[in-house]
C-alpha cells in the first residue's frame, strides 16, 4: 500500500468517527476554537511590536469599520515586516502611506470608452 493511501484511509476513518460522535465533534469544535483564538493572540502580539501606538488605534479604527480590510492590512504588514521591508516600529505617518497604497491596489480599475456616432 502506498503511505498516501494509507493516510487517506485514515482521515477518512477520523471523518466517519466524528460524524457518528457528537462528543468527538465538540471537542474538535473547542480544538478549532483554541486554535483560532492562539493564532489571534500571536497576530496582536506581532502587531504590537510592528505598529506604534497611534497606528494601532488607526487600525482598530478601521477593523471597527471595515474588518476585512483591516484584516488584510494586517496580513500584508506581518508580511512586509517578515521581509524586512517594514520600519519597525511603524509611526501613524508612514501607516497612512501604506493603507493608501493597499487601498489603491484593492480598488478595481475602471475603464470606459465613449464611442461617438
Amino acid at each position: 500500500m502506498d503511505p498516501e493511501e494509507i493516510k487517506r484511509q485514515k482521515l477518512a476513518e477520523m471523518q466517519q468517527r466524528i460524524q457518528n460522535d457528537p462528543e468527538a465533534q465538540a471537542q474538535m469544535q473547542q480544538q478549532l476554537e483554541e486554535q483560532r483564538a492562539q493564532q489571534e493572540m500571536q497576530k496582536q502580539k506581532i502587531m504590537r511590536q510592528i505598529l506604534s501606538e497611534e497606528a494601532r488605534s488607526r487600525l482598530a479604527r478601521i477593523k471597527m469599520a471595515k474588518p476585512q480590510f483591516a484584516e488584510q492590512v494586517e496580513y500584508q504588514l506581518i508580511q512586509l515586516a517578515q521581509s524586512g521591508r517594514l520600519p519597525i516600529p511603524l509611526d501613524d505617518n508612514n501607516f497612512r502611506v501604506i493603507l493608501d497604497k493597499i487601498h489603491e491596489s484593492a480598488k478595481p480599475k475602471r475603464s470606459f470608452s465613449i464611442t461617438r456616432r
